[in-house]
């Protein structure tokens, strides 16, 4: 950002998110009365983005996209364009997330909903590329294609907009009706959660893997209420798993976003105050349960970063850490094997040993720190404790130089 360059509606805005897009060439407006006004007056649809500070995909949308001077030149042309921190208005970004995740049954950051002038939506996605790649049309033609379609065929798009709205409210009152928790709905709820788990690599579903820190849980109280033994194993499965993976930070503690990969190796590297929240708790709840030390040792981890690097000297929290630094993904976080053995010599050759350590890398010609072995399996007739000791100080020693 130069202090000569051009500037948008954000740059007096509070939210760092919003910031990041005061110098884009596109005509933001922040979501306020001024810009919904407009789109009713001059009878445009409304382009509407959500992201959020830590998000990386948010970046390389800006980046291809919004900082392109004929994309951006589309958008104003045909929309009122619209930019919101989902942090800052979780309200929006839960309405239009509902709207996008019914149109294409996925949903995630950065969201591009477009909106008929009096913001019904009626059409929209999350990331698209500039060009047609990974699958998805380019940006500019998804642009061009909604601005024809709002020319010639408006009274179809606004009666999908108020088709969209009426399912929204249906779903929202299905979502809010009371039902009692019985054992029958507890028991068709854990059904449902065998169907989606991963009896090989724990966690629910294929990649992306989510964490899902509320399926656990409900595992636990599970076991608790009927002394399920296989909510107990898919739970001790899941928590061995995720926190022998890149997915934990075996340095500084906390977990990643999620994992792009079905093995907890290969995280997206931004961390959330409200994962590793639900994360430490249910390490704890974990303990608490198997009475595993390992588990505690998890949570006072998880707890310590949350300490030391996602709490403001003034008492309050910061949301998130991005995911990106030196401009590339993750590049804060992952190692070559000759960085490792600069700083710790001799003691590199056992911390390669059991973090899956190699030349050659286990990601993108670098290594992710995981441990796809226990301790005690790493360790057999050798004194563990020794090793572990020998382990800790090399992770230490890792920490201070990052």
């Amino acid at each position: 950002m130069k202090p000569d360059q051009p500037t948008n509606r954000l740059l007096s805005e509070t939210s760092p998110y919003l910031r990041q897009h005061a110098y884009n060439p596109v005509d933001w407006y922040p979501w306020r009365a001024e810009a919904l006004d407009r789109a009713k007056a001059e009878q445009k649809p409304i382009l509407l983005s959500i992201g959020y500070s830590a998000c990386h995909w948010c970046h390389v949308m800006e980046r291809e996209s919004f900082e392109n001077e004929a994309i951006a030149a589309q958008m104003n042309a045909d929309f009122v364009c619209i930019k919101v921190d989902r942090e800052e208005r979780p309200d929006l970004d839960h309405l239009y997330m509902t709207a996008v995740q019914m149109m294409t049954g996925q949903g995630g950051w950065p969201m591009t909903m477009f909106l008929t002038p009096d913001g019904k939506p009626f059409y929209g996605g999350t990331y698209y590329p500039p060009d047609d790649r990974f699958g998805r049309p380019g940006f500019p033609k998804v642009l061009a294609a909604v601005a024809e379609a709002w020319r010639d065929r408006r009274e179809a798009i606004q009666e999908q907009g108020e088709s969209m709205v009426a399912d929204i409210r249906r779903q929202t009152a299905a979502d809010l009706a009371p039902q009692p928790v019985t054992q029958a709905l507890m028991e068709q709820a854990l059904q449902s959660i065998r169907t989606q788990y991963d009896s090989r690599f724990g966690g629910f579903g294929d990649a992306p893997k989510f964490p899902q820190p509320m399926a656990l849980e409900f595992l636990m109280r599970c076991h608790a209420r009927s002394g399920s033994l296989s909510a107990r194993d898919m739970l001790t499965h899941t928590l061995d798993k995720m926190a022998q993976g890149g997915i934990r930070d075996h340095l500084g503690g906390g977990f990643h976003r999620y994992s792009t990969d079905a093995h907890w190796l290969a995280p997206h590297f931004e961390k959330m105050l409200y994962d590793n929240a639900q994360l430490s708790q249910a390490y704890l709840r974990g303990y608490l349960l198997t009475r595993d030390p390992w588990y505690r040792q998890v949570a006072e981890e998880t707890l310590d970063f949350v300490r030391r690097e996602m709490t403001d000297p003034a008492g309050g929290f910061y949301s998130s850490q991005d995911a990106d630094s030196e401009g590339e993904e993750g590049r804060f976080f992952v190692w070559s094997e000759e960085e490792i053995r600069a700083v710790l010599g001799e003691d590199a050759k056992l911390f390669c040993e059991f973090y899956d350590v190699s030349p050659r890398g286990n990601w993108e010609g670098r290594n992710i720190l995981n441990t796809p072995v226990s301790l005690e399996s790493f360790t057999p007739g050798r004194d563990s404790a020794e090793i572990g000791a020998q382990l800790s100080r090399s992770c230490r020693n890792l920490l201070e130089v990052r």
